[in-house]
Formats: structure tokens, sequence, C-alpha cells
């Protein structure tokens, strides 16, 4: 079990790194670790003032910026529970989640704001902005007390690090953090992470990442998520990095642009914005036919190699010591090809109800498919008669394992079965601990005969095709049948009219049925003209098109 806590970890960090650059809103100016420090303390005195206790629950909906950073450090080391809330929720979700939560405060970006009935919020005592810490409403039935800003607070001005202090005021099983995965209204699910998951999740970074102390973070997923939260978030602010927030995943001309200027060490990302990279910068390069053939020239091909490799680090700013990819599958001849230049990539695999981190390794170690390997503080087992060859469901237990979901205790009892995890992922683990994730339980199709068909393993063959932008594999009618969003930039950029897309994908489908057991070949093709909607960390949300 852990022993170490959360706060005075925190606040041991602050103080080592006082005057280190902390936050920036990329690309304006930065605020140091004494300025987080002095602005996380007036936020508690504003907590006091409305009455917030520990254990109270405080939302936090908007994007990513310096305040989202500083709202989320001052509740949990106040002794708070955080609800994050996702930026792309809904108006009605987003006051669902606020009461659902009992928020007793919010902190709201004025955007968000404007969407959300707030006679409706039925505990909440304050709304303020997320976007300068203004007072939006005050809904106190008492006398109220002004709210100073944080310049009238001239003590805090002069404070320094030797007086600075956040004490110790949660077990490690008080609960940190409320994540909703969902906006749903009928049946919300609010994982509840206790302090404990949050710290096994930074020590492990800390024994494992490759930050170095001052390096630039570039937080552009979305911090509501677990993933980014705790490595984009907690982990840099007590390795003593200096975080830049962007609002959005930027597009990926937008994303190099900005890690030439920032020159980060160490990236996280999704799986889909590495595959366009590797789709736009890389693949016409390298299956032109000159190139194909130098390939195939031992001694030159590795030079070219060399080269790509070289090309690509310094796309990623020239600095790059690991891109780390997670919260969906890598397509596999993307990761082939990157393993092939020798680009320092790894894949990790979690779930928001470990907050989130259940394998990783670094990316010498990685291993081809892989999603890394079982971390410290937990096991994990196959439930599958030979875990390394038979996928099974995964099963996890220990110090980062969520305490259930928050007012709903069948969900919970579905999840936790004595003390495991149902994780709904199958897959095998081999015996050094690395797992093999194949798909989710609930999405895998019975063949004709019983065979287990992986849709995601369909879909990422689909997707290596010729103007495929992404794909998804359904069963309809005890066939499979696949909607295809077509790569429309490069059928532009190949002057191909638009009535040539369902000629050309039905070719994509007779030659990829090549590559596929009988059992899970495609049987018809659909064209759709809108991106399918996705999850924060790039998945497609399957239950929209079933």
């Amino acid at each position: 079990m852990i022993k170490e806590k959360l706060i005075p970890y925190i606040a041991n960090a602050i103080r080592e790194y006082w005057d280190y650059p902390a936050f920036t809103d990329y690309p304006g100016s930065a605020l140091s670790y004494q300025d987080v420090a002095k602005r996380m303390l007036w936020l508690h005195r504003i907590f006091k003032d409305a009455g917030i206790k520990k254990g109270s629950t405080i939302a936090l909906a908007g994007k990513n910026c310096s305040n989202w950073g500083l709202v989320y450090l001052s509740t949990i080391t106040y002794g708070a529970t955080i609800v994050p809330i996702l930026a792309n929720f809904s108006p009605e979700d987003t006051q669902h989640i606020i009461n659902h939560s009992d928020a007793e405060l919010v902190f709201i970006s004025r955007d968000k704001y404007e969407g959300v009935d707030t006679d409706l919020l039925k505990k909440v005592r304050l709304l303020m902005s997320l976007d300068d810490f203004t007072l939006l409403e005050d809904k106190r039935e008492k006398a109220k007390q002004a709210i100073l800003g944080f310049t009238q607070h001239t003590d805090l001005q002069k404070l320094s690090k030797q007086d600075f202090e956040l004490g110790d005021l949660c077990d490690n099983e008080d609960i940190a953090a409320i994540i909703y995965t969902s906006g749903t209204t009928g049946f919300s699910k609010g994982v509840m992470l206790p302090h404990r998951s949050l710290m096994a999740n930074v020590i492990v970074a800390h024994k494992n990442l490759l930050f170095s102390v001052g390096a630039k973070v570039f937080a552009f997923l979305p911090l509501a998520h677990a993933y980014a939260g705790c490595f984009d978030l907690l982990y840099p602010f007590t390795r003593g990095n200096h975080i830049n927030f962007m609002d959005r995943i930027p597009a990926p001309k937008i994303l190099l642009a900005a890690m030439k200027d920032l020159k980060p060490e160490i990236v996280l990302t999704v799986p889909l914005l590495i595959e366009k990279i590797y789709r736009k910068q890389l693949q016409p390069t390298i299956e032109a036919p000159k190139m194909k053939l130098m390939l195939k020239i031992p001694g030159l091909n590795k030079i070219i190699l060399k080269k790509i490799h070289d090309k690509l680090m310094l796309a990623f700013g020239g600095n790059i010591r690991e891109l780390i990819t997670g919260g969906a599958p890598m397509n596999a001849e993307v990761e082939q090809f990157m393993k092939k230049i020798k680009f320092p990539f790894t894949i990790g695999y979690g779930m928001t109800e470990c907050g989130p981190l259940i394998s990783y390794a670094n990316w010498q170690d990685h291993r081809y498919e892989s999603s890394g390997k079982q971390v410290e503080f937990l096991q994990i087992k196959v439930n599958s008669t030979d875990p390394e060859k038979i996928p099974g469901e995964f099963m996890i237990k220990g110090d980062q394992v969520f305490k259930g979901y928050y007012k709903f205790e069948e969900a919970t009892n579905e999840m936790l079965r004595d003390g495991w995890l149902l994780t709904g992922d199958i897959g095998t683990m081999d015996k050094d601990g690395f797992v093999y994730i194949r798909g989710r339980s609930k999405n895998v199709i019975l063949g004709p005969s019983g065979e287990n068909i992986y849709p995601e393993l369909v879909e990422q063959k689909l997707n290596n095709m010729p103007f495929v932008g992404e794909s998804l594999i359904l069963e309809r009618d005890r066939q499979l049948h696949a909607i295809i969003y077509p790569d429309f930039e490069a059928l532009d950029a190949d002057r191909i009219p638009e009535n040539q897309i369902p000629k050309l994908m039905e070719e994509n489908r007779v030659e990829v049925n090549k590559q596929l057991a009988d059992f899970s070949r495609i049987i018809k093709i659909q064209i759709a003209n809108e991106p399918f909607q996705k999850t924060p960390t790039q998945k497609i949300k399957r239950y929209l098109y079933t």
C-alpha cells in the first residue's frame, strides 16, 4: 500500500521549484511556481469563505488553461474533491454533472456558463469565471461577503517559500477527484479516485518517465480526462516542468509548429494524431516507387531510414526523448514503421478507473503490438485458461483502482468483484507482464462458427488502405459492414472526383478481405460524409452508429 501522501508531495515540489516557470497559456507569459502557490492559497481563502469543507465537491468546466490547473491543484490540496467536466459536454450534461456530483462551488468558462440554467443548480453557492476568477453568481442565502481579488491580499504577495505550507489534510482513501466518463443524464458514472490512486500514478511516472526538471510540457489533450490530468498536469507539476496549455487538440500542422517552438522532451498524445502525421508526412514519401526500390537495397535503406528518423525528430522540435501514446490502439503499420526508424515512441494502457495508468514501458523496452508492461502498485490477471495465448478479460487490483462510481452502487458492483476491477478489455499477457489488447469485450463480434472477431483489428487493416480516413466495423444481419469516412484531403490532392469514391472504397474492401480470415471479411461498405464522433482520447463513439 502507498504510504506517501499527495498534498505534502505537491507542497514539497512547489518549494523545491519556487522560482521555476510553471504555467503558460501558450504562447503567453509564464506563472512561476511561487505565483501558482500564492494563487492556490488565495483560492483556499475563497473556498473557506464559501463554506467549502473537506470532502466538498468543486466543479470545473472549461478548456485547458493556467486557471484550470490552478483550480485543480487548489481543490485537491484544500481537501475538497475536484469534479472536472469535459469542455465538449453539452450544457445539459454539464448542468447534470454539477448537480449529480453535489458541487457547492463551480468554476466555469463564460462560454459554458451562458448555456447553463443556474436556477436549476441545487447545491451551488458560488459560480466563478474560469477565465479571470471574477464572480458570476453568489447564491448564498446569508449575508454575502465580497470576494477580494488576488492582488488585494497583500500578505500573499510577500509569501516566501519557507513560509509556504499546505498541511496534511487528507488520508489516502479520501476522494481527490470524481471524473465523469460520460455526460448522459440517465446513468451518470462518476469515477471516484482516492488520493492513493493519484499518488500511485505520480510515483510510477517519477520512476519511469524521462521528463527533465524545467523541461517544457505541451498540454493539449483535455485535462478533464484522467490521462492528461495526471501526466500533462499533476506529474509534470511535481517534477518542476513548465506546462504550456493549449485549449484544444491541434491539427497536425499546428501541433508540429508548436513543437518546433517549445522543443519538448516528452509529448503525450493519442494514436490518431500520430497516424495522421504518418499518413500525411511520411507515407507519400516511403510509398513512392523510387523510394520503395531504394529501401530494398542493403546499406542504402539504413541511410534513408536514418534520414526519415532525423526529419521526424526535427518536426517534433529536435529535443524529443519519448512520445507516449495511449487511450486507443495504435495502427499496426504505423507502429511497425516507427519502430523501424527507431523513433522514441511507446504505447501505454490505462482507464479512468485506475487514474489512469495500468501498463507502460519506455520506448527502448517497448514490445511490438503491446501496450506496455504492468506497472508498480497493481496486479493484472487475464481471465483465460491460457493468458499468454487465449484472449480473456483483463482484471486489475491495486492502489490505482478507484473506490467506485459516485451514487451508483449497481454499476460499482458490476465493475468491482472480490477486489478486482473488471476492465472490459480483452487481450493476452506474456510471462514478462506485457499486455496485448485485442479489443473491448462489448465490441467483440461472434463469427458464423463462434469465432471471436475483434472489430478494432479489422479497422486497422482497412485504415491502411488508400484514401481511407477512418473506419468503423459493425455487425448487421450477422455479417460485417464497414462505415468509412474517406480522406477527402488526399482525394482532393489527387484530383479524384467525388463520384469515384464508392468505386475506390469497394476496391479497398476486396483488397482488405484478402488479408482477413473468411469469418471476418467485410460484406458491405457505407460511405460517411462527416467524421465520426469521438471521445476525448479520440476513440470513436461506437454506440452512436449501431
